[in-house]
């Protein structure tokens, strides 16, 4: 299936919308982008939307736990937000709920941060 992603950038922080597959076939390449898009524009909080997201494997878990301690050194943090149940299985298991915070959706994500709309 793959994977589609949208980025968007709101003051100090990346909101990232995985729609697909985050697995072995695009972590990689994702891993670069959000690297580069985190260097370039001094982010420091990461909310990932995974509303569409269908599927993600140990590689989407070692990506997640990677920008952790990428944004963890800036004095940041990275919310989940609008999971599936299948997606929130994997999270559950993973330990992910142990360094990211979770949110219904975007909106709850931005005051999770302390964003004022």
């Amino acid at each position: 299936m793959g994977l589609s992603v949208q980025m968007a950038i709101k003051k100090n922080r990346l909101v990232i919308r995985l729609d697909g597959e985050l697995d072995q076939s695009n972590v990689e390449e994702l891993k670069k982008k959000v690297c580069n898009i985190i260097k370039k524009y001094s982010i420091v909080n990461l909310v990932f939307n995974f509303e569409n997201l269908s599927f993600m494997d140990s590689t989407g878990i070692g990506f997640i736990i990677g920008r952790y301690g990428e944004i963890k050194r800036k004095g940041g943090s990275i919310v989940i937000c609008s999971m599936n149940n299948t997606i929130k299985k994997v999270f559950n298991i993973s330990g992910l709920k142990r360094i990211c915070n979770v949110a219904n959706d975007e909106v709850s994500a931005d005051k999770i941060l302390g964003v004022i709309a």
